[in-house]
Order: structure tokens, then C-alpha cells, then sequence
């Protein structure tokens, strides 16, 4: 209940806010122009000191699918559980890892949207179809580990996404996309100014009958389509409230409901979140936020034997709040002091229900817990003319409360009925780097760091079927500990070319991975580590009219486990190549013509590397031309080769990824 009033209290501050515009006192003589960002504070001098990829509007909202997996998916060593985009994955297995530091589904990578952690409090994973491309200003990307707000996450790095204000958006801006299919893509954002502060409202509305995922070989009357409809609406409000200081509100609200390989194989997500944030900018900077999210997921399983309904996972509804507060001290121009605290509470319970062969549920189970954070940390950059350093640490006080499993037959006797140990802990963890500018065309970087990570309460209590294998559940988990070290150089040649080059080497112990017991069983659990070596580069040219983006991962990761038909095994799902590229060419304002290229090698779908998933590389196409002052034609094209991407291979069953799809629409823009 406590958490229900938290949330009904932030909801009704944010709507507070919403219909409060920015009001200037006319009676009042010349003032300072009071500027309002939208964003947070600055990043700090030290951030080159570590691998960063920044994706700027233009690239983030030019997409062929117009998603924003798809858009991350342009970072090499960028991955989810599987090769499937949001419109024909399950929404459980969308987590998001970098550096091949992932062994099952769940997020090793913090992912942020104006300050706030996005992934779903109790599976770990990303609602990728809640975020429109367009609401957003720039993607920030930083690989390795993380030791400041939220750092607790940040196993393998952190992405930064940061939403677009008025000056971007114009005050209305949409789009309406049919493709070959029949599908449709629709959004809708309205930006005005209010007084010195601005609304911003949007909606967007995806559905379609979605391609086959099943071979043609392997189809039977109860295969189907990947069909999909989602919708996400988003209303941000920013106001000033001195010349320095801003209140940002923000609220999510968002849908989504697929069909995976089997007439009745339904899933469903949805969820709301809003949250509230004070930024100062004067002499002591700071920046305050507090969210509150609610989110559910549903699932059916259907057997690919009988085709019948075998697990009804009915609900799933998680309860999260959480915030931060950060200073940032006058200490001296030289030096960027970050002193902060940070806390997560989230609570999860689950609802399912097995089947029999004559359709009858055999069971009601109910599992579910609590897990808290309390972080405290602090960061200096520190620099001394072409040198910058930076250090930094946090302590983490952990707990995993409240765990239990309880299963009741039809008849209502208790069959099963566990309670779990409560666990708690300290835990500490740093990082530090820095940068030479040895000229103005050659940077050099270092950087080390620990982390940690831990299991999720889908990890603990939840089992999980992807039919005929059954994960189970492990409420043993022991949280994740990463340490790492990187170095890397940073070249600008020409003032139109950037170049970098990283290497890295990343150890995760006690790593989560879904280890296979039998054929048609496996369990999570702690091996001793997953350790992964590798190089990352990135080119960058702008010529005005003509820009080129591209980057490449190639990483050898292997699993450390005490099971010697596990140990050196690469982990399930992690390709050893990765790279992306896009050619754009912009002849006018308004203008862009572009094509992007990517390659992913092969991965196993297995921790034992039994199956096998084939190297996929695709060719994406965007074209977008004015018509009118305001609207433009948008053409897009998906996989236009018509690769065949393998994203599931289990003992020969196969689901495919997107075929060769087309697009066609307008897109309307208001200055």
C-alpha cells in the first residue's frame, strides 16, 4: 500500500505540473533570458577517458523499422537475448548487454531515459517499443562499468537516452507508414512553448499481422504470424523556477500485445511510469529525481506437439520506485566533484497456471519477492591542462527479501509452499581513467573498473518455458561481480573524420547463465565467470552533404564453469563479429538518402554450442524527400536482400527474424 500511495502522490505532483504553464511577471524591468534544457547536467570533462558512442537525432529518428532496438543495433557489440526486433521477439527475452557479458535474457546494461532506469523491474528487460525514436535528442553509449547514479546496473555500460525539446520537435510533428505487408506505423508529437518552459505530448500506435517466423517447411495449421500491436503515449512538461534552476515531469504510458509461432501463443506487456526532477545549474549544481513505475507481462505457452495451451503465465505486475540525488560543489575550475546517493525499491509477484493434454489446469502457482538498493557514490574529474583524470567509487547496500513459491492444486491443497532466506549485503565498487589530449588530433585513453549486478526476481523465482525446454528457476543466485580495464586511442586526422580504437578486457564472476541439465531442461545458474576479451573501432565522417558512421566489435568471450562440457564454451547467443555501417547523403534541408549495412556472426542458441544460429548480414535502405513546406515522403526498406536470419535453432525447430520489407508513408513537420 505504501508503494500504491507513493505512486498516486507522483502522478498527481506530475499532472500538477502539466497544467501549470511558465508564467514571466510582464510588470517586472529587463531580466536574464531564463534558458530551460530538458536535460540533466552536463557530462563531465573525463567522459572520452571511456569507450563512448554517441547517436545523434538525425541517425536516431532515420531507422528503416523506425524502432529503437533497431537504431542501438547501429553500436556495434550492441545485443538482446536474441536477433528479434520488438514486433516478433517475447518482450522477457529483450534484455540489453554489450561485450558479450550476458548469459541468458536479462539486462547487464543500465539503460536510461532522462535519468530514469527503464528496464522492467522484475525480468531485467528493455520495453523497446514504449520509446519512440522521435521523442528522443541524442543516444549516448558507454561501454564498461559504471560507478555513478544507478551504477549498480551498469555491468557491461550504460545507455543514455535524452529527450528531444521544442527546438527539435517544432510545434507538431508525425508520421503515417503503411508497408507490403498492410501493417501500419503512426505517431503524433505536439511541442509548444509555454512561457519560458514547454509540453511536449506524444503518441505513437504500431500494429500488423506480422510475417512468418516459422520456415515454410516446418509450418502446421497452427502456426502463425508474428503479430504485433503496441502504443506508447508520453506527456514531459519543463518549467523554470529561477534563472538557474528547472522542474522536468515527465509520465509513460505504453502497451503491448504479440503472437510468437502458434495460434494462442499470446504475450502481453504494458506499464506506467512517471517521474519528477529538479536541476540546478548555478554555482552548486544539483540534480534530483524520484520515479515510480507499474509494470505487468503475460504469456501462453503452447506445446509444439499437441498445439494445445500448456502454462498460462497470467500475470506478472512489479512495483518499483526509486531516485537520486546529486552535487556537484564549487571546488575549483579544474575539478568536476560528483557526490550523490541513489535508491531502488521493487517489488514482483507472478500468477500461472499449468495444463494438461484435455486442457485442464493442474495447478495455481505464485512466486514472486522484493529486492532494494541504496547506492552512494562519488567522482572527481580532475584536469590538469591536456590531461584529464578521473576517479570515482560507490558502496551498494543490497537486499533480496520476501522470496517464496507456492503452488495450490485445482482442488486447493498446497503442494508446494517454500519461503526463501533473506539476504543482504555491502558491496563496493570504482573506476578510473583518463585522457591525453597529446595533440589536437590524437587522444589516448585508459580506464579500470568493477561492478556488480543483481539476479533479478525473474532469475530467482520465475521458471520459464520455451517449448520443449524448461529454465528453471534459482533462488540461490548470488549477485554478479565484474571488474575490467580498457585502453583505447581517439584520432581526428581531418576535422570531418574521427577515429577510434578500443581494446578491453571484461571478467564477470559469478555470471547468471541458463545452464542445460538434459535435453529438455536447464537451470539458472552462478558459473564462476564469463570473461570477455576484445576490439571495438569506430569511424565517423561528416562532409556536410555526405556523413558516414560505422563501428565493429569483435569479442572472444568464454564461460569459466566447474562443468567441463561448459567450460571455454562462448556464451549462448554472443556472435564474435559484429559490425555496422551507414552511408547518408544529404543534398538539402529535409533531404536524407541513406543505406547501412550490418553484419553479425554466427552464435550459438545454446550454452553446450549444440545449435547453431548463421551469420546474417542485411542492407536497410531511407529516403526522405520534401513534398510541401511541411511534409515530406518517407520511403524505408528492411533486409533488403532478403537474408535469411536465423534467431532460434532448437534441435532444428526455427524461428526467422524480419524478411524483406518496404515502407511508405508521409511525415509531417510544424515549425
Amino acid at each position: 500500500m505504501p508503494c500504491l500511495n507513493y505512486r498516486a502522490a507522483l502522478f498527481t505532483s506530475c499532472a500538477f505540473l502539466f497544467a501549470t504553464p511558465a508564467f514571466a511577471d510582464e510588470s517586472a524591468g529587463p531580466t536574464t533570458p531564463i534558458i530551460v534544457t530538458g536535460h540533466g547536467l552536463e557530462a563531465g570533462p573525463a567522459t572520452p577517458a571511456y569507450d563512448v558512442q554517441t547517436i545523434e537525432r538525425d541517425a536516431v529518428i532515420a531507422s528503416a523499422s523506425g524502432r529503437i532496438e533497431d537504431v542501438l543495433n547501429s553500436v556495434a557489440g550492441f545485443s538482446q537475448f536474441r536477433r528479434s526486433d520488438s514486433r516478433s521477439a517475447n518482450p522477457s527475452s529483450q534484455g540489453a548487454t554489450l561485450r558479450a557479458l550476458g548469459g541468458n535474457a536479462s539486462s547487464r546494461t543500465l539503460v536510461l531515459l532522462d535519468g530514469v532506469p527503464v528496464a522492467n523491474p522484475f525480468f531485467g528487460y528493455i520495453p523497446y517499443s514504449a520509446i519512440a525514436p522521435e521523442r528522443l535528442s541524442s543516444i549516448r553509449v558507454t561501454r564498461g562499468g559504471g560507478s555513478g547514479a544507478f551504477g549498480s546496473g551498469a555491468v557491461a555500460g550504460t545507455i543514455e537516452m535524452t529527450s528531444a525539446g521544442p527546438d527539435q520537435i517544432g510545434i507538431l510533428q508525425g508520421s503515417a507508414l503503411v508497408n507490403d505487408r498492410g501493417e501500419t506505423q503512426t505517431s503524433a508529437t505536439i511541442a509548444p512553448k509555454l512561457g519560458a518552459g514547454f509540453l511536449i505530448a506524444s503518441v505513437q500506435w504500431d500494429r500488423g499481422e506480422g510475417f512468418w517466423t516459422t520456415p515454410k517447411d516446418q509450418r502446421v495449421p497452427a502456426s502463425a504470424r508474428a503479430a504485433y500491436d503496441s502504443w506508447s503515449a508520453s506527456l514531459r512538461a519543463v518549467a523554470p523556477l529561477s534563472e538557474t534552476v528547472e522542474l522536468q515531469a515527465s509520465a509513460l504510458a505504453y502497451g503491448d500485445q504479440r503472437t510468437l509461432r502458434f495460434k494462442g501463443a499470446d504475450s502481453t506487456s504494458d506499464g506506467q511510469q512517471a517521474s519528477l526532477r529538479l536541476v540546478g545549474r548555478g554555482d552548486w549544481q544539483f540534480d534530483v529525481l524520484g520515479y515510480v513505475q507499474a509494470q505487468d507481462f503475460s504469456n501462453i505457452v503452447i506445446s509444439s506437439s499437441t498445439y494445445r495451451k500448456t502454462l498460462d503465465q497470467h500475470r506478472t505486475p512489479t512495483t518499483a520506485i526509486g531516485g537520486k540525488a546529486e552535487l556537484r560543489p564549487p571546488v575549483g575550475e579544474n575539478h568536476v566533484l560528483r557526490i550523490g546517493t541513489d535508491l531502488r525499491l521493487s517489488d514482483g509477484r507472478l500468477l500461472e497456471l499449468p495444463y494438461n493434454a484435455s486442457g485442464a489446469f493442474t495447478a495455481v502457482r505464485r512466486a514472486g519477492g522484493n529486492q532494494s538498493d541504496l547506492g552512494f557514490y562519488a567522482e572527481d574529474d580532475w584536469t590538469l591542462g591536456d590531461l584529464v583524470l578521473t576517479a570515482g567509487g560507490r558502496a551498494d547496500r543490497w537486499t533480496i527479501r520476501n522470496g517464496f513459491y507456492r503452488s495450490v492444486s485445482p482442488a486447493g491443497a498446497v503442494t508446494q509452499d517454500d519461503a526463501y532466506a533473506n539476504r543482504s549485503g555491502w558491496m563496493g565498487n570504482g573506476r578510473a581513467g583518463l585522457v591525453w589530449h597529446a595533440n589536437k588530433a590524437v587522444s589516448l585513453r585508459a580506464a579500470a573498473y568493477t561492478g556488480m549486478r543483481l539476479p533479478t526476481l525473474n532469475e530467482l523465482y520465475r521458471p520459464f518455458v520455451v517449448f520443449p525446454v524448461t529454465t528453471e528457476a534459482n533462488p540461490n543466485l548470488k549477485p554478479e561481480r565484474l571488474r575490467g580495464y580498457e585502453a583505447g586511442i581517439d584520432v581526428h586526422p581531418l576535422e570531418a573524420l574521427t577515429l577510434s580504437l578500443t581494446a578491453f578486457d571484461n571478467k564477470v564472476k559469478d555470471a547468471v547463465a541458463n545452464v542445460t541439465l538434459n535435453g529438455t531442461t536447464r537451470e539458472r545458474q552462478n558459473v564462476k565467470a564469463i570473461r570477455s576479451r576484445g576490439l571495438e573501432t569506430a569511424a565517423a565522417l561528416d562532409l556536410g552533404q555526405v556523413r558516414f558512421d560505422g563501428s565493429l566489435a569483435w569479442t572472444d568471450a568464454k564461460v569459466r564453469a566447474d562443468d567441463p562440457d561448459l567450460d571455454g564454451m562462448r556464451p549462448s547467443q554472443t556472435p564474435k563479429f559484429a559490425a555496422s555501417a551507414t552511408l547518408a547523403w544529404l543534398p538539402a534541408d529535409g533531404w536524407r538518402f541513406a543505406a547501412t549495412l550490418r553484419h553479425v556472426g554466427a552464435q550459438y542458441e545454446d550454452d553446450l554450442q549444440t545449435y547453431v544460429l548463421p551469420a546474417a548480414t542485411t542492407l536497410d535502405g531511407y529516403v526522405q524527400v520534401p513534398v510541401t513546406d511541411a511534409f515530406s515522403l518517407v520511403l524505408r526498406a528492411e533486409n533488403l536482400t532478403d537474408e535469411t536470419i536465423v534467431t532460434r535453432n532448437q534441435n532444428g525447430s526455427i524461428d526467422l527474424g524480419t524478411p524483406r520489407t518496404f515502407w511508405a508513408g508521409l511525415r509531417v513537420a510544424l515549425r
